[in-house]
């Protein structure tokens, strides 16, 4: 069995109307928000057009070329405001370019900690079996326990556990500056298995 890569397929360039990149997110306590807020001022420093708005405000994703998508994963699930954008604009996203970050608070061991949150992400995602993202980062988190909602705000060990911020600020800056050119002009490549024949 051979296993080649056909030639690979670009999508057609996006008219000018269609040239701006959404930002949108889903947030618990603000983190995700503010790691939005940034990705959406870089792009703008970058010269790329940009919307920046929370999944819930968006009504559909016209004039939109491309979509990054941030959420929390929370109690190991990514938040629910998150699949709820996915499953009502699918139609839509399987046509555009879609980058992905997510992240979680890390605990002491927080190498061990990343992994299981990108497991849980890793989950999450497949349940979508039609998206494709160009480009998925975890991010890691920020944990405060006094800005824990319900009903988060009643279980004893988060109340307890002490605040932490786990996010890697030059790893979120060197991704935002590789996703104009991957959310401008997103690669097709499919693989193809040919079986020979004796």
């Amino acid at each position: 069995m051979a296993i080649f890569f056909v030639k690979q397929k670009l999508r057609k360039r996006p008219k000018m109307e269609r040239s701006k990149v959404l930002i949108t997110y889903t947030t618990m306590s603000g983190s995700t928000q503010e790691i939005a807020e940034f990705v959406s001022n870089q792009f703008t420093y970058l010269g790329q057009p940009v919307e920046l708005h929370p999944c819930s405000e968006i009504k559909d994703l016209k004039a939109i070329s491309g979509i990054v998508i941030g959420a929390p994963i929370y109690m190991f699930h990514l938040h629910k405001e998150a699949h709820r954008f996915l499953q009502r604009h699918q139609k839509s996203l399987v046509d555009l370019p879609v980058a992905v970050f997510a992240g979680g608070a890390y605990g002491p061991n927080a190498a061990q900690d990343a992994l299981e949150v990108r497991k849980n992400l890793d989950n999450e995602l497949a349940k979508f079996v039609w998206l494709k993202p160009v480009s998925v980062l975890l991010v890691g988190g920020r944990f405060d326990p006094a800005r824990l909602r319900f009903p988060y705000n009643l279980i004893p060990a988060l109340k307890q556990a002490p605040a932490s911020d786990a996010r890697n600020w030059e790893d979120i800056h060197a991704w935002v500056d590789s996703l104009p050119s991957l959310l401008a002009n997103p690669i097709q490549q499919t693989l193809v298995e040919e079986r020979s024949r004796s």
